[in-house]
């Protein structure tokens, strides 16, 4: 039986050290890439409950306005906001925190003028007994309660990434790869009072 030389012995140790790095580092990868889309996900999911929250809004308003035809400063109000609401957008592989305050404040100003709408209601008892705007006002109050839950689920995802890209050894694949941190969804001045959308 032949034997290795010292060389060849350590030519193959190297080898298999070598393979292990490289296995180590591409399944460590994998497992950022997997999170970070875990991310863009939840994301995407937040964007979708906004987005219907923003196509609800245009049917509110022309309800409103059939019984409430002089609040035209409120009607015009709400549009602006959610004109602007729906112009800005995140990315969700550039995630800023500058991008999410941004992103949160054309929401917040767009939930303030859907707030000040809602309360022209209470003027209005007729528009309250309106099915139509009952209809509304259920899905509105339904959309509300699902932002809530994306944004919750959308935080978890930023975590579990964060998590990765922040701890040893999983954090050297990250800064060779390019993976940085993501912002989270922050409550905002205020928000511990959750917006009152009942028309009651």
């Amino acid at each position: 039986m032949k034997t290795l030389s010292k060389g060849a012995i350590a030519l193959l140790v190297i080898a298999l050290v070598a393979f292990g790095l490289i296995s180590w580092y591409f399944s460590t990868k994998n497992a950022l890439v997997s999170v970070d889309e875990g991310v863009s996900t939840a994301w995407s999911n937040v964007e979708n409950q906004y987005q219907r929250r923003a196509d609800l809004i245009p049917n509110l308003v022309e309800t409103v306005k059939g019984y409430a035809k002089h609040e035209e400063n409120t009607f015009k109000e709400v549009v602006e906001a959610r004109a602007k609401a729906t112009q800005i957008t995140v990315d969700p592989s550039n995630m800023t925190p500058e991008k999410m305050k941004e992103f949160q404040a054309a929401q917040g100003e767009l939930g303030s003028a859907l707030g000040r709408l809602i309360a022209v209601s209470e003027n209005y008892p007729e528009l309250k007994a309106n099915e139509n705007f009952k209809d509304l006002q259920a899905q509105l109050e339904g959309t509300e309660n699902r932002i809530n839950e994306s944004r919750r689920k959308f935080n978890e995802a930023v975590q579990d990434y964060n998590l990765k890209v922040r701890q040893f050894p999983s954090s050297i694949v990250a800064s060779i790869a390019g993976f940085t941190t993501k912002a989270k969804f922050e409550a905002e001045a205020g928000s511990e009072k959750a917006p009152k959308v009942s028309f009651d």
